[in-house]
């Protein structure tokens, strides 16, 4: 459960109150980290960083008194906030030696296919060169009303570690492990040593975020695990300012809490499931059991269509399962009940007959 002797690729999350200290940097901290990450890349293993900190940071430069709200003034601050978090991942990496690597994203760069692999060679490269790649959002020019935000970095660390094949996530947070209720509002929660399943209860129980910059909750940290499980990948979450945490935790030690993964899923699969949706097709419940049982989705089966999308977009399917769509929102409009042979007719030559095979077809309950 805790043997993580032949773990060889590593995913560290680092959030923003676990890098700060009274409204400002602690370097000290950075090159702690510095120092494990160092141990680790000594036994030859591969580490990914995912830091969160530079909206925080930004405001705390800017002796903001609390997390800024406005979309504005938080791109501002992440743009201030960036650098500040670079130059002292350097500083502290540079002490070993190790050169790092800033990558920044968004949730577009991840949900389009091309751009999705361009990143993966760019990481395996990186790895391969024995860099330490340091990846955050990309604050400065990702929000939710353009949908290029993934909301926090707690999602985006579990969908990293799920696209690159990482075999850990180390999720550092401010506390100590999941508990069995929300320790901040209960004296008796218990902390929980290991999840082997995430049931509705453990969701319920989740508590919502614990600290002024953060942006990420309990719920945020399940929503990553469930991601991770997915992938095949073991998830721990814990405290980030215990003492030597990310080698006592390769060591075995019980502290904080494991997630166990599910049974993994294809890299493509993945893919498709994590993918935000472009838009939704309603179907009938004949083509949903034909799905079901392996089958390809026929335009015979959509009822109606959402949103406006591109042949080769993932779309959502009665949000109970997505899908690369071969068909544009538009000529999905234009066949909905039609028969596969009608196709050539309403659109012309050189259309699939299909709307998406089976490979293509992930549920979400898988």
């Amino acid at each position: 459960m805790r043997d993580f002797s032949k773990t060889k690729r590593v995913v560290i999350k680092i959030g923003t109150h676990t890098l700060t200290k009274d409204a400002g940097i602690d370097a000290a901290y950075f090159r702690r980290m510095a120092s494990q990450v160092a141990s680790l890349l000594e036994t030859g293993r591969q580490v990914v960083v995912i830091t969160s900190g530079a909206i925080g940071m930004g405001a705390g430069q800017l002796h903001l008194a609390a997390k800024p709200k406005d979309m504005k003034m938080r791109q501002a601050c992440a743009a201030i906030g960036q650098p500040l978090l670079m130059q002292e991942y350097r500083k502290a990496f540079l002490r070993h030696d190790i050169t790092v690597a800033q990558v920044l994203l968004t949730a577009e760069v991840l949900s389009q296919r091309k751009t999705y692999l361009n990143l993966r060679n760019a990481i395996e490269t990186l790895l391969g060169l024995g860099i330490v790649p340091i990846l955050n959002e990309n604050d400065s020019v990702s929000t939710a009303e353009i949908g290029t935000a993934f909301g926090d970095n707690d999602r985006l660390s579990a969908l990293v570690a799920s696209k690159i094949d990482a075999d850990l996530l180390i999720m550092l947070t401010d506390i100590d492990a999941l508990y069995d209720k929300d320790p901040h509002r209960h004296a008796d929660a218990k902390p929980i040593p290991a999840v082997v399943e995430i049931t509705d209860e453990i969701v319920r129980n989740a508590g919502g975020a614990v600290s002024r910059h953060a942006t990420g909750g309990m719920k945020t940290k399940i929503e990553a695990a469930r991601i991770a499980s997915q992938a095949g990948c073991r998830m721990v979450l814990a405290n980030g300012r215990a003492r030597n945490v990310v080698t006592r935790i390769m060591a075995g030690e019980e502290i904080g809490t494991v997630f166990l993964p599910k049974r993994k899923l294809g890299n493509r699969a993945r893919w498709i499931l994590n993918s935000r949706a472009a838009g939704t097709v309603h179907i009938d419940d004949g083509a949903m059991r034909a799905l079901r049982n392996h089958k390809s989705l026929l335009p015979s089966g959509v009822v109606s269509v959402e949103g406006d999308f591109q042949a080769g977009d993932v779309v959502l399917l009665n949000g109970a399962a997505k899908a690369v769509t071969s068909l544009s929102a538009a000529q999905l409009k234009t066949l909905a009940g039609k028969h596969s042979t009608e196709i050539k007719a309403l659109l012309g030559p050189g259309h699939r007959d299909v709307v998406a095979i089976p490979e293509d077809i992930v549920f979400i309950d898988c």
